[in-house]
């Protein structure tokens, strides 16, 4: 399997994950210049913009750490724009990640907010 099986294979994963917990997924892959999100959610009245890592080992640290600030701040500003065009309802946002070690999901809520850049 490529990456970009493994990758597309991960966010199926979440997404699935995601909706087992009651969140409703708005949109997925979601790109403009910026950046890219991989999961739109709503979790109640909160818009939760999912970034999804995966690994099949845990040398060199554990898939979370791997979103730098770097790429924080493409999501943060990738979320700007989405509301801005989109429009969509919603009393709070949120910035939350998946990490998918082997078969095991950690969801990581609040992982970095619009402050963070």
């Amino acid at each position: 399997m490529d990456r970009k099986s493994k990758g597309k294979a991960a966010e199926e994963k979440a997404a699935s994950f995601l909706k087992s917990l009651g969140y409703q997924v708005i949109e997925r892959n979601f790109r403009a210049r910026f950046g890219e999100i991989d999961i739109i959610a709503k979790d109640g009245n909160t818009l939760v913009f999912v970034e999804v890592r995966s690994k099949s080992y845990s040398s060199f640290g554990t898939p979370e750490e791997t979103v730098s600030k770097t790429k924080a701040r493409k999501i943060v500003k990738t979320a700007e724009f989405y509301i801005q065009i989109k429009n969509p309802s919603f009393e709070d946002v949120r910035f939350d990640i998946i990490s998918i070690l082997h078969n095991n999901i950690s969801h990581i809520k609040n992982a970095f907010d619009m402050d963070f850049l």
